[in-house]
């Protein structure tokens, strides 16, 4: 097997275009669907083309079973710094994801993530995990992954091969223009990924590919490329590590800016969590109290009449009005609080964040 030494390369620029976002999990496969065994689907003229990064033997692992375990621990460290640099050489395309994605949200469109394995756990993890911290619609952001829910706890590494099932599980979601279809592999030519893919781009939606190889299949379907080349792993294909890290950095960034730019985080808050639980609800009120300057009683009160809305309580507080007007407000600004904090303050006030001027003890509450 070819020994692939490490790269300096930076990376190849992605296509660039409009982009789409979208959010919620379906599970392609349900309990009383198993997968069946089938063919792969061919894609013999690609692999025998593209490099293999991800499957190369990284010489550092050279006698790795005789280490002892600091020696073995520090090996893997060492392999894990060279994921944060191989996903900044990819920041021009995150970037041109994200404006796209956040254009096609704001006219209704959706993301459908699509994966298998480690890849695939990944982006539900993303998926699941963006309503609650931003207050968004399960729907939103879609995650597809091969196998359905049994994968998270018995693999079926089988499924990945199943290039029709990917495209039937887009196309029972009705992909339009508005869409965007990602497709998430390591190795860059999972089956599975390729039929999602395929699907969306025979729908007319956005398409965009993540892998950790160059050449692969991906990049003939793809509108877009992410490429973050980590080199190979310390245990020859296990991609669970090098490339599973790079690929939940740039999900992590992904969706973290886009729901930032849709105006869901003021400052460093999320603004737009739903306090379901104790721990949140005293989050929720410390975020109101930070950014409009009144104490934790008066915060807890807003919040509480606001119904747990962080950006309703924290206009009370700031406009001294009282819960409808701040909703209305809020409204008319587009569910922005930057820019309904604006109208309040008046044009440029508003960069000092929670430095801002507030009304102690008041939060249009009698």
């Amino acid at each position: 097997m070819k020994v692939i030494e490490r790269s300096e390369e930076s990376s190849e620029k992605g296509r660039k275009g409009e982009i789409a976002l979208a959010a919620g999990i379906r599970w392609p496969h349900g309990p009383h669907e198993p997968h069946k065994p089938h063919e792969p689907h061919d894609f013999k003229s690609h692999d025998e083309s593209h490099e293999r990064i991800t499957e190369g033997v990284n010489p550092r692992s050279s006698n790795l079973d005789l280490r002892t375990t600091i020696e073995i621990l520090s090996i893997m460290n060492q392999e894990d710094n060279e994921v944060p640099r191989a996903v900044a050489l990819e920041l021009p395309e995150i970037a041109a994801a994200v404006d796209a994605i956040v254009s096609r949200l704001r006219a209704g469109g959706r993301l459908v993530y699509a994966g298998a394995g480690t890849s695939g756990r990944m982006a539900a993890l993303d998926a699941l995990e963006i309503p609650p911290t931003f207050g968004v619609d399960p729907g939103i952001i879609r995650a597809l992954v091969a196998g359905g829910p049994a994968a998270f706890t018995r693999p079926d590494e089988a499924a990945e091969d199943d290039f029709e099932a990917g495209k039937r599980d887009v196309e029972e979601l009705v992909p339009t223009r508005s869409d965007v279809v990602m497709g998430i592999a390591a190795g860059g030519r999972t089956p599975y990924v390729l039929g999602a893919m395929k699907a969306g781009r025979s729908a007319g939606s956005f398409v965009i590919g993540l892998a950790c190889n160059r050449g692969t299949p991906m990049e003939g379907i793809a509108d877009l490329m992410i490429r973050p080349i980590v080199g190979p792993e310390i245990i020859t294909g296990s991609t669970r590590l090098k490339a599973g890290t790079a690929q939940k950095l740039v999900l992590n960034m992904i969706s973290t800016a886009v729901m930032t730019r849709l105006g869901l985080v003021y400052d460093g808050f999320m603004i737009g969590m739903r306090p379901v639980n104790s721990k949140l609800w005293e989050r929720a009120r410390s975020i109101v109290a930070s950014i409009s300057g009144v104490g934790e009683v008066e915060a807890g009160a807003a919040l509480n009449s606001a119904g747990g809305d962080i950006r309703v309580a924290v206009l009370q507080c700031m406009g001294n009005m009282d819960v409808e007007d701040a909703r209305q407000l809020l409204a008319s600004s587009g569910g922005n609080l930057r820019e309904a904090l604006t109208r309040i303050n008046g044009e440029g006030n508003q960069r000092e964040g929670h430095q801002g001027k507030g009304y102690q003890g008041v939060c249009g509450l009698e």
